[in-house]
């Protein structure tokens, strides 16, 4: 996990630091994609990367949005640029965690082990959140839309009423020299079975695990994992799995961001 030290980001200074970032969060606004940043990777992954993400001060204040291309690239991460996603934990009724293997595709992360569902909610209507429970229930629409297309979940099985917000958490994680996150990162739970038909583009793999399992997976040195999804793993997901059916009411609905970098 990187320590780096960047400067605050603000809506007065974003613009002038980011001339990319667009100041209003509008559906219709795009940034194009350099052919030089993006040379080399699969066609449907650089067409994903004009998607538009939420950019953020640190108080998980929306001052803007840009190309999820422009919020990944190290150069402007280090210079403070920070935008909202979600992690969804999705797991079946014999409480064992739905894991995702990223696909070899990915332009960050490829082939790396992960919870259920990583993305980023959309500058778009729905989505988009300036407070807290408005932010959530733009995550949960998000996580619904994000589920159906790497997973093919359908969104009947994965109701919104059923996500459960539990916390945010910051953290900075290059992906390599080019690439890397710098999110405030909205922890959804769900419980449910459901029917997978995963997209190949997305997830190369999936598997169900039980504690005990995971804990096995990551002492396996051939394995790698997204570093957010390690992270959680080590500080909080465990202690919040031990109260899956009993008790995680006291873990929900956190309004402190955690701060992780």
């Amino acid at each position: 996990m990187s320590t780096t030290t960047t400067q605050t980001i603000t809506a007065e200074n974003v613009i002038h630091l980011f001339p990319e970032v667009d100041s209003q969060l509008a559906s219709s606004h795009r940034t194009g994609t350099s052919t030089n940043d993006l040379e080399g990777y699969d066609e449907e992954q650089i067409r994903l990367m004009d998607e538009v993400c939420i950019v953020l001060d640190k108080d998980d204040k929306p001052i803007g949005s840009a190309s999820k291309k422009v919020c990944h690239l190290m150069t402007n991460i280090n210079s403070g640029l920070l935008h909202r996603a979600f992690s969804v934990f999705l797991f079946d009724s014999k409480n064992r965690l739905l894991l995702q293997q990223r696909a070899s595709e990915k332009i960050t992360f490829p082939d790396m082990w992960t919870n259920t569902c990583c993305s980023h909610p959309l500058g778009v209507p729905g989505e988009t959140g300036a407070d807290l429970e408005t932010a959530v229930m733009g995550v949960k629409r998000a996580a619904q839309r994000k589920l159906w297309h790497e997973l093919g979940i359908k969104k009947e099985q994965v109701p919104l009423e059923n996500f459960r917000f539990l916390t945010r958490i910051h953290y900075l994680a290059p992906s390599d020299g080019k690439w890397g996150e710098h999110e405030i990162d909205y922890i959804l739970f769900i419980k449910a079975d459901v029917d997978l038909e995963v997209n190949p583009n997305e997830a190369q793999d999936t598997r169900y695990v039980s504690a005990d399992g995971l804990r096995i997976m990551f002492k396996n040195e051939k394995l790698k994992f997204t570093p957010w999804f390690k992270l959680i793993c080590e500080t909080l997901l465990f202690e919040w799995w031990e109260h899956l059916n009993s008790g995680l009411e006291k873990y929900m609905n956190d309004t402190e961001i955690k701060r992780m970098c």
